[in-house]
């Protein structure tokens, strides 16, 4: 589907700071994946693109994919979301294919830091941030990464592509 897209300027995203942090990993050694999927009819609003919340959904499947893929599915439930952001540069339609590329931005002592970018049939559409700490369900507070957790989120590298396009529009 085409539809006529309004001129948006590139987001600006600083460089994060925080005490916490290890240093810069070599960004071919940090996770990432790719995602591919269609806008399906309840990720839009009224006005039939694709409503603001679906990439945080879309972000989250990725952080799922990613997760799961490097073994560490048991971190679900003790790594609460401490921040969330996005910039939205184009409009999607139902059907459209979109392309979401996550991938683990930096390791801090306790925190983990993600960015994202969603790719729609005509180039980017969103790109963002999101955060989250370690700390399990009864804590007062956060904990430190292991040493094994750390490893696998700081050396893994990219992750084989997982696809949810089989279905007709």
């Amino acid at each position: 589907m085409s539809h006529p897209e309004p001129s948006n300027p590139a987001p600006t995203n600083p460089e994060p700071t925080g005490a916490e942090s290890t240093g810069p990993e070599p960004a071919s050694a940090l996770p990432s994946v790719v995602i591919e999927r269609r806008v399906e009819w309840s990720d839009t609003d009224a006005a039939g693109h694709y409503h603001f919340s679906s990439v945080l959904r879309w972000a989250e499947a990725g952080e799922a994919v990613l997760l799961r893929r490097l073994g560490l599915g048991e971190l679900f439930g003790s790594i609460p979301r401490v921040h969330f952001e996005a910039d939205y540069l184009a409009r999607l339609w139902f059907g459209d294919l979109v392309r979401i590329e996550f991938r683990v931005d930096r390791v801090g002592a306790s925190s983990l830091h993600y960015a994202f970018d969603v790719h729609g049939p005509n180039g980017p559409a969103a790109a963002g941030r999101m955060s989250v700490v370690h700390s399990a369900a009864t804590a007062k507070g956060a904990a430190g990464w292991p040493e094994e957790t750390r490893r696998r989120l700081t050396e893994s590298g990219p992750q084989r592509p997982q696809s949810y396009t089989d279905h007709e529009v």
